[in-house]
């Protein structure tokens, strides 16, 4: 079992040292550059009508602005590179960082639908309007939420890694880490060249601020129950296991969101994170009593 845990973490410290971490970061650096200057080349060409491009995402293509989605999109992919780093530490950083992710996608959302406005006598009554300042709002909040969150997090007091239950249990979960990068890289590659054959093929596609994300939301659920199993090994403490639970629910919230439409998409996303904030705001308030009778 030893040799076993040892092949993932050499896995795991190769996949995500400070070294590699430095080259993914600076190879989306330069790609979300390009993309960008990639992004509003295409725009220009559509307007002028030099290139007549492909009509199935029209919101992309119409206006300057809506070229920040593209280097949003990679800075996405680093956010999701950075997860699978921080998931061995603890749950709770993994779920704060789920939040930071969701949170970069509400933002690349709202540069997408803000040259989409409606600027008539009757802008109030448009639906995408109407829309457009709920996601405004709404991102307001979950900002707020996710530094509450943060705050929080921060209680939490920090035990010594030298300890052989939480050695073994971190091992654990680098395992999972490294299971995840590789199945991701592939769900990503396989994501992209598909959304590239259907664009090219003029097929119906998906909705591009869910692409990936769906996916990728789903297989976390799914880690997210594989380590809170794992945990029943290592502990039994009832608040401890009820907060990993608690923080399953609010990330099947946030991966539902990107099946509903219109106001329900955000309605579900804050309630996810205030879900997670409120159940870590009761484990530290079942928690400071033990600290305290401890010092």
């Amino acid at each position: 079992m030893r040799s076993f845990y040892s092949i993932f973490n050499k896995l795991f410290n190769s996949f995500f040292d400070s070294k590699t971490q430095k080259i993914i970061e600076k190879i989306i650096l330069i790609s979300a550059g390009l993309g960008f200057g990639i992004h509003l080349i295409l725009i220009f060409l559509n307007k002028q009508k030099i290139v007549t491009i492909s009509s199935i995402y029209p919101e992309l293509l119409n206006d300057p602005i809506a070229a920040i989605y593209t280097p949003f999109s990679l800075i996405l992919i680093y956010e999701v590179y950075l997860l699978l780093f921080y998931l061995p530490r603890s749950f709770t950083s993994c779920v704060s960082k789920q939040f930071e992710i969701i949170s970069l996608i509400v933002i690349r959302k709202i540069f997408k639908d803000i040259p989409q406005m409606d600027l008539d006598d009757k802008w109030m009554l448009s639906v995408h309007n109407l829309e457009l300042m709920i996601d405004l709002l709404g991102f307001l909040f979950l900002f707020m939420l996710i530094f509450l969150f943060n705050k929080n997090k921060n209680r939490i007091p920090k035990k010594p890694v030298e300890e052989p239950k939480l050695v073994r249990f971190i091992n654990s979960k680098k395992t999972v880490s490294v299971i995840l990068f590789g199945v991701l890289t592939v769900m990503l590659s396989s994501t992209f060249f598909q959304w590239i054959a259907d664009i090219l093929n003029q097929n119906s596609v998906p909705q591009i601020d869910s692409l990936f994300f769906n996916q990728f939301f789903t297989l976390l659920i799914l880690a997210d129950v594989v380590i809170l199993l794992i945990s029943f090994r290592y502990t039994e403490e009832y608040s401890k296991l009820i907060r990993n639970t608690g923080f399953i629910i609010a990330t099947i919230l946030i991966r539902l969101s990107f099946s509903a439409t219109g106001y329900l998409t955000m309605i579900l996303i804050l309630t996810g994170v205030s879900f997670a904030y409120l159940i870590l705001k009761i484990y530290n308030a079942i928690e400071d009593p033990k600290i305290s009778s401890t010092v």
